[in-house]
């Protein structure tokens, strides 16, 4: 058995295809943020979306050693704070916890998903106010302007970034129990980390929905022939230490499995992809009695007028 010691983004990229890390771009794994801070950013938001920021936060679920589950969550007028179930999937009352761009560390009392829409709600351990408007209306009108605030990559936990798009279509997304979820395609930049962003009308504080996820530029079939890599001891064994100590054995062709699924999921093209704030409306509906006092708002509109 040969041992050899790589660099962290290999590493972890390594780590990450065993559940070890979480995937990052920077060369180290991501930390687990302390504080956040949007001074420096008020003014890109404008008059009126500037006051949806301090609804915004940076959502962490510590994993093993130093890394962690990070992303972008953020406060309806309801009272509950939303986010994507893929981003708090191994996450539990007691690890999640939420930043806010006043440093306000938020935690929570609940966590309520739904894995086929891709949803999570989460009940936070007292109340917040002035959070965002859901505008749940079904079809808003292509060519519309759009924006996102959040954490892509963590930012090295310092603030959330602005993301500006229009809405170029939709798509009918299939989940793995055949149902269909209502995505809203937009052309403009999301990454890793804006997931469970809100989608924003610019200019405006008014939720039509749910950052999800980047287009993938492979081809479906690609994703299964590296997840098969992932599983052969092909090649040359090689002992790795993890981050919260012990080793771990993998070969080399698990090592290239790794990197290739590092490219698969971090290519990225300017279309990405929002859960529609129509699917959110139904999700708080079906949840009602599990997130009391929380009640669904009456917030569903007949349509999106275009601003300005």
């Amino acid at each position: 058995m040969r041992t050899k010691q790589f660099s962290l983004a290999i590493r972890c990229a390594v780590l990450g295809s065993f559940g070890f890390c979480v995937l990052s771009q920077n060369p180290n794994p991501i930390q687990v943020p302390t504080s956040v801070n949007a001074n420096l950013i008020l003014d890109a938001a404008g008059s009126e979306q500037r006051k949806s920021l301090g609804s915004i936060y940076l959502i962490a679920c510590p994993d093993v050693g130093n890394s962690a589950s990070v992303g972008t969550d953020f406060l309806l007028d309801n009272g509950v704070i939303v986010t994507n179930s893929h981003v708090v999937s191994t996450c539990t009352e007691q690890t999640l916890f939420g930043i806010s761009i006043a440093n306000q560390k938020i935690t929570f009392s609940r966590i309520v998903k739904d894995a086929d829409r891709d949803l999570a709600l989460l009940v936070p351990v007292g109340k917040l106010s002035n959070g965002l408007k859901l505008n749940a209306t079904d079809s808003p009108e292509p060519g519309l302007s759009v924006t996102t605030w959040g954490y892509p990559f963590a930012y090295n936990g310092v603030s959330p970034l602005l993301s500006v798009g229009y809405i170029s279509g939709f798509r009918e997304a299939k989940s793995e129990s055949g149902r269909s979820v209502k995505h809203i395609v937009i052309n403009g930049a999301f990454n890793h980390g804006n997931s469970g962003g809100p989608l924003l009308l610019s200019r405006d504080n008014e939720v039509i929905g749910i950052v999800v996820l980047t287009y993938n530029f492979y081809p479906p079939g690609l994703k299964k022939i590296i997840d098969q890599l992932a599983t052969q001891q092909s090649g040359m064994q090689w002992t790795m230490n993890l981050p919260g100590g012990g080793t771990k054995n993998v070969s080399e062709t698990q090592i290239t499995a790794a990197i290739l699924d590092e490219f698969y999921q971090k290519t990225q093209v300017m279309i990405g992809e929002a859960i529609a704030a129509s699917e959110l409306a139904a999700m708080i509906k079906e949840h009602a009695a599990e997130i009391p006092p929380v009640t669904a708002p009456p917030l569903i509109r007949a349509h999106v007028v275009r601003k300005g």
